[in-house]
């Protein structure tokens, strides 16, 4: 299975409190998505505002995507979800 991340801004979706961001899983574009919460208990982000959240984002970026990498190896091309427990139970 080829997994890719294109060089993208990841968005902010206040409605659900996630940072959302692409993959590519053997050409098909696929969602992946971080909690605030995750970003705040494993990655520094100071607060739930989008400025704190996509900086925690982006000075974390390489473990994030190797955690959506392990779960898409898993589900295959399915949108995810990483969760601050997935990371408790990874670190």
């Amino acid at each position: 299975m080829k997994i890719h991340f294109p060089e993208e801004r990841p968005e902010y979706c206040a409605r659900d409190l996630v940072i959302a961001f692409p993959a590519e899983v053997d050409g098909v574009r696929v969602q992946c998505a971080i909690t605030a919460e995750a970003l705040e208990d494993h990655f520094g982000a100071r607060s739930l505002r989008e400025d704190d959240l996509i900086a925690a984002f982006d000075a974390h970026r390489h473990p994030i995507e190797q955690a959506a990498r392990r779960l898409l190896n898993e589900v295959g091309a399915k949108p995810l979800m990483l969760h601050s427990g997935y990371f408790r139970f990874y670190d």
